[in-house]
């Protein structure tokens, strides 16, 4: 059998050494380059076509989202494993949302990473026993939000978006020609609907159903 071909991408050198003395210990795998940007991941995907990319999100010049939304749509056959150290929960959600076959918290034992290269490159989705109850309770929290989403009217979702936005009360009314009194009641209805009290509220309940995206 041809070995599975492992790029790695992070931008902390050390790690990725780290990461790399892991995988090469693993039979039948075998690095074929590493990557300490994302600009630099998105061109060794092309020039090396591996079939496993190990990826950090967080990595300067090209986030780790945008590389995985690259490979994800130009390279299908690729497979990606996020490997991160942010919070499970809504990390390992929004990769597995975006195409990632695998998300794995870099605190993870060396033996797991073994188990997710070979669970990935048999066409099943990873994910860290670590992560899985963060994960479910994540996603049951994120469709509940979504469905009380779907009941807002497209005047509402615009008030929402705006104020998320960070729009005053009156640069909404300006935008959306209407009176001040009408947004305030908008945004009354908003609160009462979604259970929301303060705009901050408002501003996380938006970048949860993707309204909007601090990440990009």
């Amino acid at each position: 059998m041809k070995p599975i071909r492992v790029l790695i991408a992070d931008d902390h050198a050390l790690v990725r050494a780290g990461i790399r003395a892991l995988v090469e210990k693993i039979e039948g795998v075998v690095v074929v380059g590493e990557a300490g940007k994302g600009s630099e991941a998105m061109d060794l995907v092309r020039e090396l076509k591996p079939n496993l990319m190990l990826l950090d999100i967080s990595m300067p010049d090209g986030s780790g989202f945008e590389v995985l939304d690259h490979v994800t749509k130009n390279f299908p056959e690729i497979r990606v494993i996020v490997l991160t150290v942010h919070e499970a929960g809504e990390y390992a959600t929004r990769v597995l949302d975006e195409g990632a076959a695998g998300f794995l918290p870099k605190s993870a034992a060396s033996t797991e990473l073994e188990q997710a290269i070979q669970s990935v490159m048999r066409g099943e989705d990873y994910i860290s026993p670590e992560t899985s109850i963060k994960v479910i309770n994540e996603y049951r929290k994120r469709a509940t939000k979504k469905d009380l989403f779907a009941s807002l009217s497209p005047r509402q979702r615009e008030v929402l978006r705006l104020i998320a936005e960070g729009s005053t009360t009156k640069q909404i009314a300006v935008v959306l020609e209407i009176s001040v009194k009408t947004v305030e009641t908008h945004r009354a209805q908003l609160m009462e609907r979604l259970g929301i009290h303060d705009v901050a509220g408002l501003v996380r309940y938006a970048i949860t159903v993707g309204l909007i995206d601090v990440e990009r």
